[in-house]
């Protein structure tokens, strides 16, 4: 035993930390930013929305009384991110946590979608994650250290049933083992790259009134008997970031209610 001294909370604790998180404006990136902060990072927050996501998660985290800045840009440009992560160590400090939850979600049958909505689909959910993962390597890199979370999904494990989603499916399947790969490129550099793989939760995408039919079936199909709340996706991103994950990298930690078990 190396540091018997080291209580089992202070493995969690990300004091002093500095970290980034695409998609903080609403859903599953939203409350996780609130809870880096609430174990003591302070967080940039970037997302392409132009309502007032962003400055409800920073009002969050004000009261958590920590620090955060709001940074409107498209995971898909490569420029924006290198700005945003030379504006995140300027007015925050050295980037050392990473969540990238920037995506969407749509369906059309395979025969009929059109080449632009495969193709937006793919950018946004698998290019915005490599190139948001490459450019806060780039700065953990530099700094000699950086753990990073990609928010994938089961539906890169297994096909949901009833759902016309091949494109989505592949992008989170992507998501999955391209983390695999970066975790083995940076593994003796001091970054850790890991995934989450939610089951269905109870975003404001999935609980429109609209959806309400399809949501129940969501519930029937899962284990558990219900979705996951986006606070239930908050413990697994601080243990994946945190010293308790240490020794952990390549992972995909699915968090599922039991749904791919059947």
């Amino acid at each position: 035993m190396s540091d018997i001294t080291l209580n089992a909370p202070k493995l969690f604790d990300l004091s002093g930390q500095v970290a980034l998180v695409t998609g903080a404006g609403s859903g599953i990136g939203q409350r996780i930013a609130i809870g880096l902060a609430q174990c003591g990072a302070n967080v940039a927050l970037l997302d392409r929305r132009s309502d007032d996501g962003l400055a409800n998660t920073a009002s969050h985290i004000e009261a958590a009384g920590r620090h955060s800045i709001q940074i409107a840009a498209d995971v898909t440009s490569k420029s924006s991110l290198a700005d945003a992560i030379a504006r995140t160590e300027a007015e925050l400090g050295a980037l050392t946590l990473a969540v990238n939850a920037a995506g969407i979600a749509n369906a059309n049958p395979a025969e009929e979608m059109e080449e632009d909505q495969y193709q937006t689909l793919m950018d946004i959910n698998l290019k915005g994650v490599f190139l948001s993962c490459q450019a806060e390597a780039r700065a953990m890199l530099k700094n000699g250290r950086g753990s990073i979370v990609n928010i994938a999904s089961m539906s890169g494990v297994i096909v949901n049933r009833g759902l016309s989603q091949a494109h989505y499916n592949a992008s989170k399947a992507g998501v999955i083992h391209m983390s695999k790969s970066l975790a083995m490129e940076w593994v003796g550099r001091g970054i850790r790259v890991n995934t989450i793989s939610p089951g269905y939760t109870a975003t404001p995408m999935n609980t429109r009134p609209e959806m309400v039919h399809q949501t129940k079936l969501f519930e029937e199909q899962t284990p558990m008997q219900r979705m996951a709340t986006v606070d239930e996706m908050v413990g697994p991103a601080v243990f994946l970031l945190s010293n308790a994950a240490s020794f952990v990298t390549g992972v995909d930690l699915l968090v599922d209610g039991g749904f791919c078990c059947w």
